[in-house]
């Protein structure tokens, strides 16, 4: 179990829309300003319902990324906290893997990548 469950620690932007033993998926939306507090997700697969833009910060790593609405994106695991940069609301389906499998690279990425 996570010690950081972004359902746990930011419940009014995360919830639990289906899991089984294979996968955990969760809804996440957020409202232009809002700030998430730091919380951990493991090899996920995240697509975005709508176009938006957030500041990513892990430790002292910053990364902002602006995407657009119905793309799939990896994402490894990691640790961040979140801010909405930009002028729309974030909305995004996040399908977290319980399976342990780790991506092949050595670098892990802050955020979203391309398959």
């Amino acid at each position: 179990p996570m010690t950081q469950d972004p359902v746990v620690t930011n419940p009014d932007h995360y919830r639990v829309i289906f899991e089984n033993d294979a996968v955990r998926v969760l809804s996440y939306s957020d409202m232009p300003g809002d700030k998430t507090t730091p919380h951990e997700h493991p090899n996920s697969v995240m697509y975005t319902l709508g176009p938006f833009r957030r500041r990513l910060i892990s430790g002292d790593i910053l990364r902002e990324v602006e995407l657009p609405g119905g793309v799939a994106l990896w994402l490894d695991a990691q640790e961040h906290r979140g801010e909405n940069i930009g002028d729309t609301p974030t909305n995004v389906v996040v399908v977290e893997l319980k399976d342990g499998s780790v991506r092949g690279s050595v670098e892990r990425a802050l955020g979203p990548i391309a398959a």
